[in-house]
C-alpha cells in the first residue's frame, strides 16, 4: 500500500498507510464521495478529528476519507431554548468556545476534549458530569446501504456511557449535530465536585459559561488531556479504558481484592445502569502502575500526569501502544478482578 499515513491523521501518532485521502469540503460532497467510493467497492475507512483511533502499523488496505465540513447555525426556539446546529467535521472545542463566546450554556464541562463534532454521539463523549445525550438535539445521518439522508431523534441512537447504536459501524455516517442549548450565559449546573471546587460553587449551581470552561480546561491541562504538540503527554487518544461497570453481584468480591491489596474496602464509585461504576484511573494506581509506567526509555508510556492516558513519547509504534495496554489491563484484571476495556476505535490491531 502507499499514500497517507494514518500516523499524521490520529493524536496517537501511529498507524500505517492507506491507499490514499479524500477531505470532502461540504456534506453534499461527503454523501457524493462515499456514494462514489462505495459503488465502485472501494474499501473506505471514514475519520473525523482521529482523536479517538489507534490504528495498527500495518495501516489500512482502503481510502480514508477525513470529513472536515465545519458550518454552523444558530435558531432560537419558540420555548427560549437556543438549537446550534455544527456540521460533522467542525473541530470540538472550538465548537464549544464559539458557544461560550455567544453565551450558550451546555457544552461548557465538555470543553478541552479534542476530535470533531461528528464523533461527540458516536461515542456520547462525556466529562466533567456532562454527556452528549443532555444536550443532543438531533442527528443528521447518511445511510450508505441506501444513500439516504435523514435527522434521528437522540432516542433512537442508543446513547449511553461512552457508546451509542453508531459506535463500531461504518453504515451510518454523522453528518451534522443539533444541539439544544440554553442563552442566559450561566452554564449547565455543576455535577462534578472537584469543577465545583475551582469555581467556588455548590454541586447543581451554575456559573458564568466562560468561568466554567476555563476551569475545566485548566483541570483537563493538569492531567495532560487538553492537546499540545510540545507535549507527549498529550500525544495519546485521552482515556484509554472506560470506566468499568460492575454488576452489584460482583462487587463483594472487588472490594475483597481491594482490601486485601489496600488494607480497606474505599474507592471511587459512582450509580450506573446495570450496576455500579468504578473508577478505571483509581484501580490502575492501585494495581500498581504509576505515572510514567513503565519508564522514561519507554517509547509507549503512561502520562506522567494521568494514569488513564497511554501516551506515545514520540518513536512508540501501535504495536507499542497495544503491548503496554495489555500490560495495564491484565495486571488491573489479575488485582481485582476486573476487566478494562478499551475507548478508542482500533482499526488492524486488538487488545
Amino acid at each position: 500500500m502507499s499514500g497517507v499515513l494514518l500516523s499524521s491523521l490520529t493524536t496517537m501518532r501511529v498507524g500505517g498507510p492507506a491507499r490514499g485521502l479524500v477531505t470532502p469540503s461540504s456534506a453534499d460532497e461527503l454523501v457524493d464521495t462515499l456514494g462514489r467510493l462505495d459503488a465502485a467497492g472501494e474499501p473506505v475507512l471514514v475519520i473525523g478529528g482521529g482523536s479517538n483511533l489507534l490504528v495498527g502499523d500495518d495501516g489500512v488496505d482502503a481510502t480514508v476519507v477525513k470529513v472536515s465540513h465545519a458550518d454552523v447555525a444558530v435558531q432560537t426556539l419558540p420555548d427560549g431554548g437556543v438549537r446550534m446546529t455544527v456540521g460533522a467535521g467542525a473541530d470540538w472545542d472550538a465548537t464549544v468556545a464559539d458557544a461560550v463566546a455567544r453565551g450558550l450554556g451546555g457544552l461548557e464541562c465538555l470543553s478541552g476534549i479534542p476530535g470533531s463534532v461528528g464523533a461527540t454521539p458516536v461515542q456520547n463523549v462525556g466529562a466533567y458530569g456532562v454527556e452528549i445525550a443532555d444536550v443532543l438535539d438531533g442527528v443528521e445521518l447518511l445511510d450508505r446501504t441506501t444513500g439516504e439522508r435523514s435527522w434521528v431523534a437522540p432516542s433512537a441512537l442508543g446513547l449511553g456511557y461512552r457508546t451509542s447504536a453508531l459506535k463500531h459501524r461504518d453504515e451510518r455516517i454523522v453528518l451534522t449535530v443539533a444541539f439544544r442549548l440554553t442563552d442566559d450565559g450561566v452554564s449547565a449546573p455543576i455535577r462534578y465536585r472537584e469543577l465545583a471546587g475551582v469555581l467556588g460553587v455548590e454541586m447543581g449551581e451554575r456559573a458564568p459559561v466562560a468561568d466554567a470552561r476555563e476551569a475545566v480546561l485548566a483541570l483537563r491541562r493538569g492531567k495532560g488531556m487538553v492537546l499540545d504538540a510540545d507535549d507527549p503527554d498529550t500525544w495519546s487518544s485521552g482515556s484509554f479504558f472506560t470506566n468499568p461497570v460492575v454488576p452489584e453481584a460482583d462487587l463483594p468480591a472487588v472490594e475483597d481484592a481491594v482490601r486485601a491489596r489496600t488494607g480497606s474496602a474505599d474507592m471511587p464509585r459512582y450509580p450506573a445502569d446495570g450496576g455500579v461504576k468504578l473508577s478505571a484511573g483509581w484501580l490502575i494506581e492501585k494495581a500498581g502502575f504509576s505515572r510514567g509506567f513503565p519508564g522514561a526509555d519507554a517509547a509507549a508510556r503512561l502520562s506522567t500526569k494521568h494514569t488513564l492516558a497511554l501516551t506515545n513519547r514520540g518513536a512508540a509504534s501501535a504495536e507499542d501502544i497495544v503491548a503496554l495496554a495489555r500490560r495495564v489491563r491484565d495486571g488491573v484484571e489479575d488485582a481485582f478482578g476486573v476487566r478494562l476495556h478499551p475507548e478508542p476505535v482500533l482499526v488492524g490491531c486488538s487488545v
